[in-house]
């Protein structure tokens, strides 16, 4: 990949105050939780796998602000921007890292299979492309019941590479399913730059083909990226059927905390991080003087005391009980006399 990027994002964010400084503490609080694990992890607090989101922030926060409470969300296994955002208590996101029963699987799921009903997320997926037929179900789900909700599906550029991809795609337009196809596409399918695996790089191309809307955005920018999502989601909704979104973003960590990032440039990252969410966003703000730099301060001493009182609440947490390790892993069989 070469080291040059577009200029960073600017220009004015016309929201009002509160809901600018909202997304801004969104994009925080992720940073930061992220952060914190990757300390953990080093510390072996948290174990398996875990994938950071730390430089994407602007796409889970923008979209999942352009959603209503009944839209379902589905993810991948670098998901747990979107979960916190989607209203997942912290400490609940930790206990779950943490392996505890206090988590919001109980403690079984972990990073990759964050999950939450009532927050209408359907997980974390740790399959590639595995959460796109899973939308598609969905929002079969929610035409048969009258709902006038969408399904939301983030997705890695890496998706685009699988058959599930083409199934779902297929499927939501033939059928006009409500589907926002939001693809986060990050440039790099793990280790392998996206021009070195698709013959069409232009994944907007590959989605128009299913006879769908599709549209890119700077996905490092939260205020576009918001803007996008809201105007796509409206149409969605309003019975147009599925649309696809790519936000092209780029994390600044490696795949996972295994990755030896021997694909890329130190000069490449460093150049992507002068478009950093967070600072180009607060940046922004400052400029108009919707932020100052007291309020940044306070909104980043907040998010840091979210995350040490949801690490104090993960150490505090249980291990679930030996004699429950089979609950929900089958159900008993029926006694004779009621078959």
């Amino acid at each position: 990949m070469s080291t040059r990027v577009d200029p960073p994002p600017s220009g004015p964010v016309r929201w009002d105050k509160s809901l600018a400084l909202k997304i801004l503490a969104d994009m925080v609080r992720i940073r930061r939780m992220e952060e914190r694990c990757a300390e953990l992890y080093g510390k072996q607090k948290i174990r398996g796998f875990l994938h950071l989101y730390i430089g994407e922030e602007a796409v889970a926060v923008g979209a999942l602000n352009a959603l209503r409470a009944d839209d379902n969300v589905v993810a991948t296994y670098r998901e747990h921007g979107h979960a916190l955002v989607r209203g997942l208590p912290m400490k609940s996101i930790m206990a779950e890292m943490f392996g505890r029963q206090e988590g919001c699987a109980r403690g079984r799921g972990g990073s990759m299979h964050l999950f939450d009903a009532a927050t209408r997320l359907y997980g974390g997926n740790a399959i590639v492309a595995g959460g796109l037929p899973l939308a598609a179900g969905l929002a079969m789900a929610d035409r048969m019941q009258g709902r006038r909700a969408l399904t939301a599906c983030f997705f890695g550029d890496g998706a685009v590479a699988e058959g599930a991809f083409h199934e779902a795609m297929n499927l939501a337009a033939v059928w006009k399913l409500p589907v926002l196809f939001v693809c986060e596409n990050n440039l790099y399918a793990m280790g392998t730059a996206i021009e070195r695996y698709e013959s069409q790089a232009d994944l907007c191309v590959k989605a128009s083909s299913y006879g769908m809307p599709a549209t890119r955005v700077d996905g490092m920018d939260v205020a576009a990226v918001r803007e996008a999502v809201q105007g796509a989601a409206e149409l969605v909704r309003d019975g147009g059927g599925p649309m696809f979104v790519e936000c092209r973003t780029y994390r600044f960590r490696a795949h996972s905390m295994f990755d030896a990032e021997l694909y890329r440039s130190k000069e490449e990252v460093e150049a992507w991080k002068t478009r950093g969410p967070i600072h180009t966003f607060s940046a922004r703000l400052k400029a108009q003087g919707t932020l100052t730099e007291e309020e940044f301060l306070a909104i980043d001493a907040a998010a840091q005391a979210e995350v040490e009182e949801a690490v104090a609440f993960a150490e505090a947490g249980s291990w679930e009980p030996v004699e429950e390790l089979l609950r929900d892993v089958h159900t008993p069989a029926a006694p004779e006399e009621a078959r």
